[in-house]
């Protein structure tokens, strides 16, 4: 698995987990979701994702978008 879907995957969860968390706890738990959206937006950019740093520091192979 590359560093690219590991991101993939992480941000989907983050996201999800922020609407399950702005149901159940706190509406203010949407900001969650509005900040890992906006990290996306600026890695597509600049193609720094904080992420894709650790992921690659754990071993995983990189991909095209986090090389």
């Amino acid at each position: 698995m590359t560093v690219d879907r590991v991101v993939f995957i992480f941000a989907g969860f983050v996201i999800l987990l922020s609407v399950a968390l702005a149901h159940y706890v706190n509406v203010w738990w949407i900001g969650l979701a509005v900040l890992a959206g906006l990290n996306m937006i600026q890695s597509a950019f600049t193609g720094f994702c904080p992420a894709a740093m650790v992921f690659k520091k754990l071993g995983f192979k990189p991909g095209p978008a986090f090389r």
